[in-house]
């Protein structure tokens, strides 16, 4: 990898605040070494299919598709794993009612679900892929934290489960937390971390 010029890397995303959050968090880790581009800033159209079982595996359907078009691609997939639902939501996160990015309706079946267990024990992962154009053994990093699952929302900020995801060391729901307090203990921060740590030391072996 280059180490006096910026490496591009692509996120599989469209989403230019998780472009620029992802920018800001990485920068904190590594320095200004990643030139962070979208999918639009390439030019690619159409969407990648997502049907891995696991977070990893999404991921890095998700960077090698990218990375086949020549580029260091970077992915992530995350969600919620509930306990007592055997680890559902999992994957199917963002569509566990069915339509995609349906907060109200995702946060009442979960509550649905959950009504008659005693186990509220939850956890929020996130698992980052780096893919290579050259076909090196991508990085693969996971981030998770542990909470609990309330019987009713708390808080306004957040988005996807964050109302109903209790951290007890804060005391708060993640949808109570100011951004700088979720970023230093969420389970996208523990993965870019983690993520971050294993590509600085790919870059020294390179």
């Amino acid at each position: 990898m280059m180490k006096h010029e910026k490496l591009t890397v692509v996120l599989a995303s469209r989403n230019r605040g998780k472009l620029a959050e992802l920018q800001r968090l990485l920068g904190a880790e590594l320095g200004e070494v990643i030139d962070l581009r979208s999918l639009d800033d390439i030019g690619f159209v159409g969407d990648i299919e997502e049907n891995g079982a696991t977070f990893a595996e999404n991921a890095l359907i998700k960077a090698r598709a990218i990375a086949s078009r020549g580029f260091v691609a970077l992915a992530d997939d995350s969600g919620l794993c509930v306990n007592a639902l055997g680890g559902a939501p999992g994957v199917y996160s963002a569509r566990y009612a069915g339509a995609h990015g349906d907060d109200a309706a995702n946060n009442a079946l979960l509550l649905q679900n959950l009504a008659n267990e005693q186990d509220r024990t939850a956890a929020f992962v996130c698992t980052f892929a780096c893919a290579f154009p050259d076909g090196r053994e991508p990085i693969v990093a996971e981030g998770r934290v542990e909470g609990e699952i309330l019987h009713a929302p708390r808080g306004c900020g957040g988005f996807g489960y964050d109302p109903l995801f209790y951290y007890p060391p804060f005391g708060k729901t993640f949808a109570e937390l100011t951004g700088e307090e979720k970023n230093a203990i969420s389970h996208r921060g523990a993965a870019v971390r983690a993520f971050a740590k294993l590509f600085a030391k790919a870059d020294q072996e390179n």
